[in-house]
């Protein structure tokens, strides 16, 4: 990764722990004594030191393995808690999250944006994968902060304005993380070949699929949960 200059490293890591924060600012708004939130304490400063290092040291860069082992090692596990949380902790954690929180989070999708243009430039990742090409991802962290505003101006809570926006979200995710696990090289490699998604199989960029791409999703998914059911929303 020498051609990544280092205010890309420094401003993506910035971005990965802001949204971590966000994650943490929700959890303590739902109450730190909740054993959710005291699971997820625990686990998530393990598993920002596990993904390090094995990232650090070159575990992700067996390009053979089957199935590849950011799957197994990094994106399932993450996958996993999210969908475990929330099917395991809708009421005793997820209804208690603050719905303009879960939605002011997405902001952190602008840098993100910022940081794969910049690694595309340095061909650390392909150009499709930017907002050049065919990710729109940074349309939902400029959306966010303005669909906060009209979503919860007035003390009422316009459940229609945010299930739009947290459907098209997980849409214009979902078209993001497909373009870039077919572009990660590994055994099922199927797009930009001669330009591959290299930098999240390296520290810290590792965090993208592991951290903030999961974060993203759950705030999604909690939020949907909470507006689904007209009784439990709440700002």
């Amino acid at each position: 990764m020498e051609t990544v200059p280092a205010y890309v490293t420094i401003v993506f890591l910035l971005t990965t722990f802001t949204a971590i924060g966000f994650l943490l600012r929700a959890t303590r708004k739902a109450g730190l004594g909740l054993l959710p939130s005291q699971i997820l304490i625990f686990i998530l400063p393990l598993w920002i030191f596990f993904q390090a290092a094995l990232s650090v040291l070159g575990f992700y860069e067996d390009f053979t393995s089957v199935p590849p082992r950011l799957f197994l090692f990094g994106i399932l596990p993450a996958l996993l808690l999210v969908l475990g949380y929330i099917a395991a902790f809708h009421r005793t954690y997820v209804e208690r999250l603050p719905l303009k929180l879960l939605t002011l989070l997405h902001i952190v999708r602008i840098p993100v944006e910022l940081v794969l243009l910049w690694l595309s430039i340095a061909g650390q990742v392909p150009r499709m994968m930017t907002f050049q090409g065919l990710n729109f991802d940074i349309l939902s962290g400029i959306a966010a902060p303005i669909v906060a505003w009209l979503a919860f101006r007035g003390g009422e809570t316009r459940r229609g304005l945010l299930i739009a926006f947290n459907v098209i979200g997980i849409l214009l995710l979902a078209n993001v993380v497909v373009i870039a696990a077919l572009s990660v090289p590994s055994s099922i490699q199927f797009l930009n070949i001669a330009e591959p998604n290299r930098a999240v199989l390296y520290f810290p960029y590792i965090y993208l699929p592991t951290i903030v791409v999961p974060i993203v999703l759950f705030s999604h998914l909690a939020s949907l949960y909470k507006l689904l059911r007209a009784d439990r929303v709440g700002s």
